[in-house]
């Protein structure tokens, strides 16, 4: 996911994404703990988007306190 795709998102959009990505990533873990996954490099990659996610609900916080 891109930062441009991020921007572009309301805010409820974002928290529900953030929710959704937890989960899959929850289950991703637990299917790779019972059989290896094919690419295992999905994971970090899903946590780092959850990150980028999480940092502009932050930076979204700040703005309007700022303001």
């Amino acid at each position: 996911m891109k930062n441009s795709e991020i921007r572009q998102m309301t805010d409820k959009e974002l928290k529900e994404r953030i929710e959704e990505e937890k989960l899959r990533l929850v289950k991703m873990k637990i299917n790779h703990a019972i059989s290896p996954m094919e690419n295992p490099n999905l994971i970090p990659a899903l946590r780092k988007d959850i990150a980028r996610l999480k940092n502009d609900v932050r930076r979204r916080e700040l703005e309007k306190i700022a303001k």
